[in-house]
């Protein structure tokens, strides 16, 4: 029977294959994407949370609409009439609900906007310190390498 392949152990053997200078540069890393996937999921999760309750409110003031648009009416004319405030209200709100979604998108915008900021700071402040640290293990080195023997 074949033998499954096991990717944990080929990570690693290959992981191991490319020498990394500071492993805790590379953990660092990972954790700050981590942290921002998980921002950046809270800030889509909201969002769709906020147009699911746009969408709830608006199916519902429609199908409230309906039943008054669907009512026996006394005289023909009522019906007329009570198309064209069907169509007026719906309008109406079809703009209010828009705007609704506008402010959503727009908060998300400004989020999205913060977020990558600040991850671009805490990138920055990251290599920074990685090129410091190399930059002094390169000069200890080079010293070292160009110190007479004794």
């Amino acid at each position: 029977m074949a033998k499954t392949q096991d990717y944990s152990k080929m990570m690693n053997d290959m992981m191991g294959a490319f020498p990394m200078m500071d492993q805790k540069a590379m953990q660092d890393m990972f954790k700050t994407h981590a942290q921002m996937g998980e921002k950046m999921s809270k800030v889509v999760l909201e969002a769709a949370e906020k147009s699911t309750e746009i969408s709830t409110k608006w199916t519902k003031d429609t199908i409230a609409r309906v039943g008054q648009i669907s009512a026996v009416k006394e005289e023909p004319t009522e019906y007329t009439k009570a198309a064209t405030d069907f169509a007026s209200r719906s309008a109406e709100t079809a703009a209010e609900h828009m705007a609704a979604y506008a402010e959503v998108a727009k908060k998300v915008q400004m989020e999205t906007v913060e977020l990558m900021l600040a991850a671009g700071k805490d990138i920055q402040e990251d290599a920074t310190a990685a090129m410091k640290k190399a930059t002094t293990e390169a000069t200890s080195a080079a010293k070292k390498a160009s110190a007479p023997a004794k």
